[in-house]
């Protein structure tokens, strides 16, 4: 599986970004997208299941994130809204080969690289 993400950049606080994760390869299950801020551990930011579209959000986020997918064009997307300073980091897509309730970070085995995203105050 072959992620490729995009879509990162600056913008102020209050603005808005979407995030563009063009997948390939086989097929998987579970998509997400996570973050690393300077000096943080890597944390979900959200994900879903692939083909059911049960979504799961951090509690930071929630509200103004938004996960979806085009299954036509196998791509994920992350609609951030209200971005605030602390969403600064730099944002990974992740995928799974298997979907279950409570998945965690560790059963993403398939990443993108990164992309920066920096929300100026």
């Amino acid at each position: 599986v072959q992620l490729q993400a995009s879509g990162g950049g600056l913008v102020q606080a209050g603005g808005s970004l979407r995030l563009s994760c063009a997948t390939s390869g086989r097929t998987v299950s579970g998509v997400g997208w996570f973050r690393r801020a300077p000096g943080k551990e890597r944390e979900l930011v959200a994900i879903m299941n692939w083909r059911g579209g049960t979504k799961t959000y951090a509690d930071s986020v929630k509200g103004r994130f938004t996960i979806s997918r085009d299954n036509l064009n196998n791509t994920v997307y992350l609609r951030m809204n209200s971005l605030k300073p602390e969403d600064t980091a730099v944002y990974y897509c992740a995928a799974s080969s298997t979907w279950f309730s409570g998945i965690k970070e560790r059963d993403f085995t398939y990443w993108g690289q990164g992309t920066q995203v920096t929300v100026s105050s």
